[in-house]
């Protein structure tokens, strides 16, 4: 009897320490990214100008870091970042959805 409830304890802490470590590592990585950035790009011959919103990276939150990652998403499809307009988080989505048209989290 006593062995068992030894197996038993020596179980159930094994068991405690991998959910501690489960939610410990839920907990620190983000579930999303934690930012956007709005965008002014441009396509040569013929002329094409669009206003987009990217989703970034949380270590892309700056304007330095967002440049090189919208840089290299657009132009996959020929565009040019002429300009990061701005980084900000999910609260600012709403207010720039519809300037963003088929842009909007295009990339």
């Amino acid at each position: 009897m006593l062995l068992n409830s030894i197996r038993f304890f020596v179980m159930f802490t094994g068991m405690m320490k991998k959910l501690i470590l489960i939610l410990a590592l839920m907990a620190a990585s983000p579930a999303s990214a934690s930012c956007y950035a709005d965008y002014k790009a441009k396509q040569d011959n013929p002329l094409r100008l669009h206003y987009g919103i990217i989703e970034l990276p949380d270590t892309a939150c700056t304007k330095q870091a967002a440049k090189a990652q919208i840089s290299q998403r657009i132009s996959a499809d020929g565009w040019k970042l002429l300009r990061v307009l701005s980084v900000f988080q999910a609260d600012g989505l709403g207010e720039r959805k519809s300037s963003a048209g088929k842009y909007f989290l295009r990339y």
